[in-house]
C-alpha cells in the first residue's frame, strides 16, 4: 500500500484549511449600505462627519448595523433595502442642505457581511463582474481633436514667444483647428523663421507656398506627436475616473481603453446609477486671481463690511472668508499639464502645474509686479467656487511651471 509521509499530510490539511477560511466570505453575502464622501476638495470626511452621520440615524430611529470610517470616506450598512433607502433621505438631508451645491456625495452601495475578523485576515468575496452581480456600464468618449486643438493653440502661443524673443518679424498668426499659419513679408524671413521652430518644436511639420504678396508657413502636429497627445488624453482621463469612482466605493472598479478615444468603466454592485453617472459626468474648472488685501477687504473678510466693487467673497477649505478680485489672470485653458507631487522644501503633498506660452508670460509678468501680495486658486464646479489655496508671491515666477500646495492631503493633490 502507498503510503506518504506525514508531513505531507500535515501541509495539505493546512492548505485546505486557509482555503476553506478565505471562501468564507462568499457565505456571507452583501448588504445595502450607504457611503458618503467628499464632494470637494475643500471637504472631508471626518469624525464630526460621522457624529452628524449618527445623529441623523439616531433622529431618523435607524440603528445601522455597521459604521466604518475608513479610505477618506464613511459606509453605513443596514439590514434591509428599506432601511438603507431612509437612511440616505435623512443623511443627505444632514450633510447637503443645498442640493446644487453639495459638499458630501451620499451615494447607495453594497458592503460585505464578513464579520471584522474575516476582514482583519484581508479575507474578501470574491469578485463579481457585471454578468452575476449587476451593476453599471459605461462607454466614455474623450474628444480627441478638442485635444489636438488645444495642443496646436499652446504650440501657436509658444511660437508668438520664440519668433518675439528672436526679433524675427511675421505679418500674423493664425490657426485653423491643427494648423497653425505664420505669414511673413519676404522667403529670407520664412526660411530663418522655419529653421529656427524646426530646432526649437520636434513636434511640428512644416511646408511652406506663396500666399498673394506673401509668404505663409504651415505648421501641423507631426503624426507621432499626435499619438502622444492622444495617449495623454486618454491617460489623464482614466486618471480622473479613477479618483472620481473612489467616491462611489466600488472595490474593483474595471477602468480601460477601448479603441483609440474610448473608455470602458464598469461598476459592479453599484444599485445608484443616476449618482454615478453625475460623479463621472462632473467637470470643474480653474482659475486664478489675485487677492484683493485692501483694508476694505478685510473688513469684508470678517463678515464686517459690503465687500468691495469689483471683488466677489470665496471660502477657503477651513472656511476662512477671502476677497478675490473679478479679473481673471488664468484658467485651466492655461494649463498644458498638471499632476500631483510634493514640495521639495516641505514634502507637502502639491500639485505641480505647467502653463502655455500666454499662460507662462502672463504669470511671469504678474507675480514680477504682485511680489508680496496674495493669489488665489479657485475652483469652480456647478457654477460654486471655492479658493484651493491663497499664497504669498515672494519671488517673481517664470519658465511656466507652477506649483500649488498649502495644507492639502495627497488625496486632494490627485483630485485638484
Amino acid at each position: 500500500m502507498n503510503r506518504y509521509a506525514i508531513w505531507k499530510y500535515v501541509v495539505l490539511g493546512i492548505a485546505l484549511l486557509v482555503g476553506a477560511l478565505y471562501t468564507l466570505p462568499n457565505f456571507f453575502g452583501e448588504a445595502p449600505a450607504v457611503q458618503i464622501s467628499a464632494a470637494k476638495a475643500t471637504a472631508r470626511v471626518d469624525l464630526g462627519v460621522q457624529e452628524r452621520v449618527e445623529s441623523a440615524l439616531k433622529t431618523a430611529g435607524l440603528t445601522p448595523e455597521l459604521l466604518a470610517l475608513e479610505g477618506g470616506s464613511l459606509k453605513v450598512r443596514f439590514d434591509s433595502t428599506d432601511a438603507q433607502i431612509k437612511a440616505k433621505d435623512a443623511i443627505q438631508h444632514a450633510l447637503v442642505p443645498d442640493a446644487n451645491d453639495p459638499s458630501y456625495v451620499v451615494a447607495l452601495n453594497l458592503l460585505a457581511r464578513s464579520p471584522a475578523w474575516l476582514s482583519a485576515l484581508h479575507a474578501a468575496p470574491m469578485y463579481l463582474g457585471l454578468d452575476l452581480r449587476g451593476g453599471v456600464h459605461f462607454m466614455l468618449q474623450v474628444d480627441m481633436p478638442a485635444a489636438l486643438n488645444k495642443k496646436a493653440e499652446s504650440l501657436a502661443g509658444d511660437i508668438r514667444g520664440t519668433l518675439r524673443e528672436k526679433n524675427i518679424r511675421h505679418s500674423g498668426i493664425s490657426r485653423d483647428g491643427q494648423k497653425i499659419d505664420v505669414r511673413f513679408r519676404d522667403m529670407q524671413t520664412l526660411e530663418s523663421a522655419q529653421r529656427l521652430i524646426q530646432e526649437q518644436f520636434a513636434d511640428l511639420q512644416m511646408t511652406s507656398s506663396p500666399d498673394g504678396a506673401e509668404f505663409k508657413l504651415m505648421a501641423t502636429i507631426n503624426p507621432v506627436a499626435s499619438r502622444r497627445v492622444q495617449e495623454q488624453a486618454i491617460k489623464q482621463n482614466i486618471t480622473t475616473l479613477h479618483n472620481r469612482i473612489n467616491e462611489l466605493g466600488v472595490a474593483e472598479p474595471v477602468i480601460q481603453q477601448q479603441g483609440t478615444d474610448r473608455i470602458v468603466v464598469q461598476l459592479p454592485g453599484v444599485q445608484d446609477t443616476a449618482k454615478a453617472k453625475d460623479i463621472l459626468g462632473r467637470t470643474a474648472t480653474l482659475e486664478i486671481r489675485m487677492v484683493d488685501d485692501s483694508a476694505e477687504a478685510r473688513s469684508a473678510e470678517s463678515g464686517n463690511g459690503v465687500v468691495p466693487f469689483g471683488t466677489e467673497r470665496f471660502l477657503e477649505r477651513n472656511g476662512q472668508a477671502v476677497i478675490v478680485k473679478k479679473q481673471v489672470i488664468l484658467t485651466g485653458e492655461n494649463l498644458t499639464d498638471a499632476q500631483p507631487g510634493f514640495d521639495t522644501q516641505n514634502q507637502e503633498a502639491a500639485v505641480h502645474l505647467t502653463l502655455d506660452a500666454k499662460g507662462a508670460r502672463i504669470f511671469k509678468d504678474v507675480t514680477r509686479e504682485s511680489v508680496g501680495k496674495r493669489m488665489a486658486i479657485l475652483l469652480f464646479e456647478k457654477g460654486r467656487g471655492e479658493v484651493v489655496t491663497a499664497p504669498v508671491i515672494r519671488s517673481e515666477i517664470g519658465g511656466g511651471r507652477v506649483q500649488i500646495s498649502g495644507r492639502m492631503t495627497t488625496v486632494e493633490a490627485n483630485d485638484t
